[in-house]
């Protein structure tokens, strides 16, 4: 851990900050390629937050979610929501994570 003390981000009194220890014995590209999915998983929350925040506004796509008329305006949002989602839209978004 002591090699990427003067990385971005090292600030004391903590320095490189590694409660795991996903460093140790961690080469140059091991540390890159952590850094590289940390950030790329805080962007992805960042994505989910947004969209839990503009469904609850009230702000939906036009058209229906499926063949037999359920709108996207009809699915509420949260914990609601997704219990309101057809089980083939369930399935489709499972297949896609």
């Amino acid at each position: 851990v002591k090699a990427f003390e003067s990385e971005i981000g090292a600030q004391p009194p903590l320095g490189c900050f590694d409660p795991l220890g996903m460093l140790e014995d961690a080469d140059q590209d091991r540390f890159d390629r952590l850094r590289y999915v940390e950030i790329k998983h805080g962007r992805i929350s960042m994505l989910a937050v947004l969209g839990h925040l503009v469904t609850t506004a009230g702000i939906r796509l036009p058209g229906d979610i499926d063949f037999s008329g359920t709108s996207f305006a009809s699915i509420g949002s949260g914990w609601a929501g997704y219990q309101q989602v057809p089980v083939a839209g369930s399935l489709q978004v499972f297949a896609f994570i």
